[in-house]
């Protein structure tokens, strides 16, 4: 059968796919433009099955305000030219969009369903939904980096937008794995200390000033991994704790691809 230009542009439209995938769906429908798009889905599901085993490190890191709500959406792609398209841009944003509007329970399934069914069939990649988050407070700060592949939110308990855009700046740069000392794992600051007294016995240490220096390393670990301990990354005279005086911390979340 003939199948004109007209429907293969409508179906085109509909799907993204490609001239010669189009043709060859509607003449195994025999022109049906509804089974011709169900058609391509299905192939699209296809190809996701076929290259999910392939790496996606390339990718988008959208986010949306909406008065005291933040969406943020990490969506992954094989390649650069992809993350750099207009229509992967643009599908990451419609993803931020959804996720403030439906919540981040609803939102999973909606999100690998149009991953599926429409922007695999559109682009080719093993395209997958990295990371999602709303986050919502008082005062939000959110920074994504210029290559918009790392990104991070902060709520504040007060304070301002732009001192919370510089904490979150500091969270993307910085990526602290906790808030405050406190928050560090009974074992994980055990067993820093077990490696740090291992190292000051074999560098033949005085016993009398190990405890002493043991208290700095703890302290200097202290400023690697915790949010407040870190010196300010513009200023590292001052931690951010200082930064802040009496704001608190409430959130914070890092993404990256």
């Amino acid at each position: 059968m003939t199948i004109s230009m007209e429907l293969i542009k409508k179906v085109r439209q509909a799907t993204g796919a490609g001239i010669n995938d189009v043709k060859k769906a509607l003449e195994e429908t025999n022109g049906n433009e509804p089974a011709a798009v169900d058609y391509l889905r299905k192939q699209g599901q296809k190809i996701a099955a076929k290259k999910n085993d392939r790496l996606a490190k390339e990718g988008v890191i959208t986010s949306l305000k909406q008065n005291n709500r933040v969406a943020i959406v990490a969506l992954a792609c094989e390649t650069d030219f992809v993350a750099l398209n207009a229509d992967f841009l643009k599908a990451g944003e419609e993803m931020a969009g959804q996720l403030l509007k439906s919540g981040e329970e609803n939102f999973g399934a909606w999100a690998q369903d149009k991953i599926q069914n429409e922007l695999i069939v559109k682009i080719g990649e093993n395209i997958k939904l990295a990371h999602f988050a709303v986050i919502t407070g008082e005062v939000i700060g959110v920074y994504v980096h210029s290559d918009r592949k790392l990104a991070a939110a902060v709520v504040l308990s007060g304070g301002s937008e732009e001192l919370a855009k510089e904490v979150a700046l500091q969270i993307t740069a910085m990526d602290p794995a906790y808030l405050k000392p406190e928050d560090v794992p009974e074992a994980e600051l055990d067993k820093e200390k077990e490696i740090y007294l291992e190292q000051l016995k074999k560098e033949g240490k005085p016993a009398e000033i190990i405890d002493k220096i043991l208290a700095g390393k703890i302290r200097k670990y202290y400023s690697e991994v915790c949010l407040l301990k870190q010196p300010y990354i513009k200023d590292e005279k001052i931690s951010i704790e200082k930064l802040l005086g009496d704001v608190k911390v409430e959130k914070f979340i890092r993404f990256s691809l």
